[in-house]
Formats: C-alpha cells, sequence, structure tokens
C-alpha cells in the first residue's frame, strides 16, 4: 500500500493557510461565517481547531491513526459546515466550492489513511 504522506502534508498546508486567514477573520471569511450565523463568541476557535487539525495531519504522516482520527473529524467538521450552510440557505459559492470541496479532500485523506493502516 502507497502511504499517502503528500495527501495529508497538502491538507495540513490548507488547514494552516485557513487558520491563518482566520486569525482576525479576512473579509470573505467573515462573510461566510456571518451568512451561516456562526456565533461571533467562537470566531476565535476557528483557527485553533484549524491548526490543531494540521497538527494531527503532520504527526500523521508518521503515525497513520493520529491521520485517520483527523481527518475523520475534518469530515465530520466540514459536514457541521455543510448543515449550517443549508440551514442558512446560504447555496452560494461557500457552500459549493468551499464547504462541499474540503469535505471531498477531507474524505479522500480519510479513505486512504483507512487504506494505509
Amino acid at each position: 500500500m502507497i502511504h499517502p504522506w503528500w495527501l495529508f502534508a497538502g491538507l495540513a498546508a490548507v488547514q494552516l493557510g485557513d487558520a491563518a486567514l482566520c486569525l482576525r477573520p479576512v473579509a470573505f471569511i467573515r462573510a461566510c461565517l456571518e451568512d451561516v450565523h456562526f456565533p461571533r463568541r467562537y470566531w476565535r476557535w476557528v483557527p485553533v481547531v484549524k491548526t490543531a487539525a494540521a497538527v494531527g495531519l503532520i504527526v500523521g504522516i508518521w503515525f497513520l491513526p493520529m491521520a485517520v482520527l483527523t481527518t475523520a473529524s475534518l469530515v465530520v467538521y466540514f459536514l457541521i459546515a455543510i448543515s449550517l450552510h443549508l440551514r442558512a440557505k446560504d447555496y452560494g459559492r461557500n457552500l459549493f466550492l468551499n464547504a462541499l470541496g474540503m469535505l471531498a479532500f477531507c474524505t479522500a485523506a480519510l479513505v486512504f489513511a483507512l487504506q494505509a493502516v
């Protein structure tokens, strides 16, 4: 079985980049959080969660059970994000390109992680 380290590294890079953009949410992230009515008091935790996911993915390169746990957690995270978009009737780019695209990426990483364990 081929070890999908590159997939975990790529997903970690995306999560770190997203975490950086969420530290002081840039306009499009702020608009997304507002559109889905995500409570402002929790915004400060978004970069923390994304950074923790990146760390879990990086550790998962060497310890595959961590990659399974982290990618499964990201799948759940994006399922929740999609449900928030649907509940808010936000059917635009944020749902279809961002949330569904990341769900597909995370699901692929999870499938590869499960096959590699």
